[in-house]
């Protein structure tokens, strides 16, 4: 199901630069979840593996049953919102997965995609929302009166803004030093800002879904974009200091508006 993916000059730098020994493979197989059937398969390329452990009190009893899987320490690679690019760090060394969706994307769009997960591997970013929002996540359940699904949904998008305000840094350095990844980092962001700049209206007037709303917007942090009210709050340094508490916090805050 794994094929070692051959890397450009590009992804080569960053992957020295960022993440010197992890291995890039190519899926034959899509997933969201890493289907068990292939767990074998992964540990012939790895010196071992550590499935990721969180306490049980972490998550909800109405929470999907793929995080209750995650946290009680099964190996569970990927989870449902990872989008074309994958990473793990449960084994060592760890790894980056090119799913097989990503036929018919752009290449440079993909070779972005590939870099981006190689900084975050490098940053070590917590590999999922589990492990950012904590024991704050029950608080985030309870924060908005949303079911167990739209609750993972928004944890998601929340959790994807506070990784972009960390690797935004890099991909902004990326001008000089890898001229084609920046334009594909840059061209996704132009081609968010149309969507960006109509935001606040189409959330008053109900034509976008709230959630779909943060996603798009925390999308867009990423890329250093504008964003507009209520969601500029989450483009600060604030969020970026303090996490999963300010989350909440602004969950919080905003359900409170938009119930007003």
């Amino acid at each position: 199901m794994f094929d070692e993916r051959a890397l450009s000059p590009s992804l080569q730098r960053v992957r020295e630069r960022h993440a010197s020994n992890a291995l890039v493979l190519d899926c034959s197989g899509d997933f969201d979840t890493l289907p068990p059937e292939a767990l074998d398969d992964l540990a012939l390329l790895v010196d071992s593996i550590s499935p990721a452990s969180y306490p049980g009190e972490w998550i909800p009893e109405s929470a999907p049953e793929i995080l209750r899987r995650y946290a009680g320490g099964d190996l569970v690679v990927g989870l449902p919102g990872a989008g074309s690019v994958a990473w793990t760090t449960q084994t060592d060394p760890p790894i980056c997965f090119v799913k097989a969706r990503v036929e018919g994307v752009p290449e440079p769009f993909v070779e972005f995609l590939i870099a981006e997960a190689l900084v975050e591997i490098g940053l070590d970013l917590p590999e999922s929302f589990v492990g950012f929002f904590g024991e704050r996540y029950p608080d985030l359940d309870r924060a908005a009166p949303l079911d167990p699904n739209s609750t993972y949904q928004l944890a998601t998008a929340l959790y994807a803004g506070w990784r972009g305000l960390h690797t935004r840094e890099v991909f902004a350095e990326w001008e000089d030093e890898e001229p084609e990844l920046h334009e594909a980092w840059s061209d996704a962001g132009r081609r968010l800002e149309p969507r960006l700049s109509e935001l606040s209206a189409v959330v008053a007037s109900n034509e976008l879904d709230f959630l779909e709303a943060t996603e798009l917007a925390c999308g867009a942090i990423k890329h250093g974009l504008d964003l507009p009210a209520p969601f500029g709050a989450l483009d600060t340094y604030a969020y970026r200091e303090h996490g999963a508490s300010f989350a909440v916090r602004w969950t919080e805050k905003t359900f409170e508006e938009l119930l007003d």
